[in-house]
């Protein structure tokens, strides 16, 4: 079910415990299994922290990471791609859809590149598998992450697309499950729950994404009109239909973010993972926001279950709410 949710081979699958772990096999396992062809390694400034920190513990084995920037909607430019690429370079990972701001990269364009250039790419698409279509032949794609709960399936179950003939190195050993290339008892109640998960998205993902995008322009649009000196994070058409990102100025995310709670809507300042940290997101600031600007941003996610009486339920408390937040703000 799920390979041809991908346009994959069964055989190219395997499952893992997090996107998390996914992501670690593929820079870890490709840089280990590769290392006497190269050890440079691209990534994207907007990569998810397992991303990141998975490349800085690499980089303190002696490998060579660069990190592209991306322009003020978060988008990687493929110039600087093809100007990264050296003869050492092993391997390309861009994240499909930042999981911030939402925008989606042109992952079909820099596989093409890593292909005619002899090079591994791998795309983290724990945000975008079940929201946008996917097809790891036709886009180009060696390696791909995806994750269970990010699509309403069970916690604790995650995917790893491994092409055939990809040379990876297991960061597990043992008992030898998952061709060899993930040793461990696998986790086969929220397997199956991924798979069912992924049967149901398949069969809505059309009618799910229009609907979805409609409400999303919908919110963004009433915001930005509705809320003074409020703007969008992102790329205003090539993002995710399930995303909006806004910066505020004179105010800080997190204290919205806590009034919006006391009013029953639940959002956060950037990513979910990251919503202990105090420090500014790394995404806004890739995308050229102040330090400032960064802590002024709030994301709203939509889902199954919105409506558009949610829309409008948003969009009548938050200008009220940003409005009370900055009379007492010491920004302004």
């Amino acid at each position: 079910m799920i390979a041809c949710s991908l346009g994959a081979k069964s055989r190219e699958i395997i499952f893992t415990a997090s996107a998390t772990e996914s992501n670690n096999t593929v820079l870890k396992g490709i840089a280990f299994a590769n290392k006497n062809k190269g050890n440079h390694i691209i990534i994207s400034s907007i990569e998810h922290d397992c991303v990141l920190n998975s490349a800085k513990w690499l980089q303190s084995q002696g490998f060579e990471i660069e990190k592209l920037p991306v322009d003020k909607y978060g988008l990687v430019n493929l110039k600087d791609v093809k100007k990264a690429i050296r003869e050492n370079t092993i391997l390309i990972s861009i994240i499909h859809a930042n999981n911030e701001i939402g925008t989606v990269e042109p992952v079909k364009e820099i596989g093409k590149i890593c292909r005619e250039n002899g090079i591994y790419f791998h795309t983290d698409a724990a945000q975008s598998f079940g929201k946008i279509p996917i097809d790891v032949n036709e886009m180009n794609i060696d390696l791909l992450t995806a994750s269970s709960h990010k699509m309403y399936g069970p916690k604790g179950a995650a995917l790893l697309f491994i092409r055939e003939g990809v040379k990876i190195e297991p960061l597990l050993h043992g008992g030898g499950q998952e061709f060899g290339l993930r040793s461990s008892t696998v986790n086969i109640p929220a397997i199956v729950g991924f798979a069912k998960a992924v049967e149901i998205c398949q069969k809505e993902i059309e009618k799910e994404t229009q609907r979805l995008t409609k409400l999303r322009d919908q919110l963004i649009k009433r915001v930005l009109k509705k809320v003074s000196a409020s703007y969008l994070n992102g790329h205003p058409k090539k993002r995710l239909p399930n995303n909006a990102n806004f910066w505020f100025k004179f105010i800080e995310g997190e204290s919205i973010v806590v009034a919006l709670d006391s009013y029953g809507i639940a959002s956060s300042t950037g990513s979910a993972c990251s919503s202990q940290k105090l420090k500014p997101s790394h995404v806004l600031l890739s995308c050229g926001l102040k330090p400032s600007q960064a802590h002024g941003s709030l994301r709203l996610s939509l889902g199954r279950w919105t409506k558009e009486k949610d829309i409008d339920y948003v969009v009548e408390i938050l200008p009220k709410i940003v409005k009370k937040l900055r009379k007492i703000s010491p920004f302004k």
